[in-house]
């Protein structure tokens, strides 16, 4: 079975309900990533920083009931979790507001135990991060997790870098930018969006945009629903199936997509087959709330994928 780790950071979600209520989980981009990926029947660890709260404990009981390893997280004493709250339009679009300054995670790149936690990435076939996770770390922290990245894959580690971009995480859009050019350069897939890199680089083409990473396969998200896979020098255009149940809640499509993608890749699929894996994951996904759908609604290929795992 692959093996995957995923780096990045796990908060309380409140998500908005009727009646001016709100609904209590947990999510983060790469810790939605690792749940669809272990259902996807990939072994996948989580990497993180948590507290040593009831809520932290929560956290870890639900990644372990759902197959995500978590051997290696850190217990910080009297730390917390950050806290974010999801508000959906009526087309299933969302805002997100954080609180997260003084979370747990933000130190993970300052800790005793950071070097082992790095040195452990080699022992992984494929290590999977997010923009979101860079920009929770300091400059320091930045270079330290990229540095033990470019040295495990040496190693023969792959590295899948996704473009998840929020815009208030980063002091400014030049350090983003800095950022991204070595992180495409770090990878060897990119996971991008049309989305997430026209706020760095406003009014470039699709083509512009790919030519931006220097990833030897990327796959760039468009508006529309589809995707442009580059491989091997060619790039192809792969459309998504028509979602015939109402849109929900956009949440986590794209995390579904990366789980998908990288699952199938791992497998032995082309980039094209894994894209198009990863539309139909999302397509689901995008109709039912919250970012982590019911294991009774994960579609019937993921589940054989997942009994022939086992």
């Amino acid at each position: 079975m692959p093996k995957v780790a995923c780096i990045g950071e796990c908060m309380i979600e409140l998500r908005q309900a009727p009646g001016g209520l709100y609904s209590r989980g947990f999510g983060g981009d790469t810790l939605n990533t690792a749940v669809y990926l272990a259902r996807l029947g990939v072994e996948a660890d989580y990497i993180t920083a948590l507290g040593d709260d009831t809520l932290s404990d929560e956290m870890i009981a639900g990644w372990q009931a759902e197959g995500v390893g978590t051997a290696k997280v850190a217990r910080l004493k009297d730390k917390l979790p950050g806290i974010y709250m999801i508000e959906t339009d009526a087309r299933g679009e969302r805002r997100f507001f954080h609180w997260r300054d003084s979370s747990a995670a933000r130190q993970l790149m300052s800790l005793p135990e950071t070097d082992a936690i790095l040195a452990s990435l080699a022992s992984y076939d494929l290590v999977y991060l997010s923009a979101i996770t860079l920009s929770i770390y300091d400059g320091a922290g930045r270079a330290r997790l990229l540095a033990a990245l470019k040295a495990v894959r040496q190693r023969g580690v792959r590295v899948a870098f996704d473009t998840n971009f929020r815009a208030r995480g980063w002091p400014d859009l030049d350090i983003a930018r800095r950022v991204f050019t070595e992180a495409f350069a770090t990878a060897d897939i990119t996971l991008a969006s049309s989305e997430d890199l026209l706020p760095l680089y406003p009014g470039e083409r699709n083509e512009a945009l790919l030519a931006r990473i220097a990833s030897p396969e990327a796959v760039l998200k468009l508006a529309e629903p589809a995707s442009i896979v580059r491989f091997d020098g060619a790039t192809k255009e792969v459309r998504a199936e028509p979602v015939t149940k109402p849109l929900v809640d956009t949440t986590a499509a794209g995390d579904s997509f990366a789980a998908a993608y990288v699952a199938a890749r791992l497998s032995g699929a082309d980039p094209v087959a894994a894209a198009r894996a990863g539309h139909h994951l999302a397509g689901v996904v995008v109709c039912y709330p919250g970012a982590i759908i019911p294991a009774s609604a994960m579609p019937a290929a993921t589940s054989h994928s997942r009994k022939a795992a086992k």
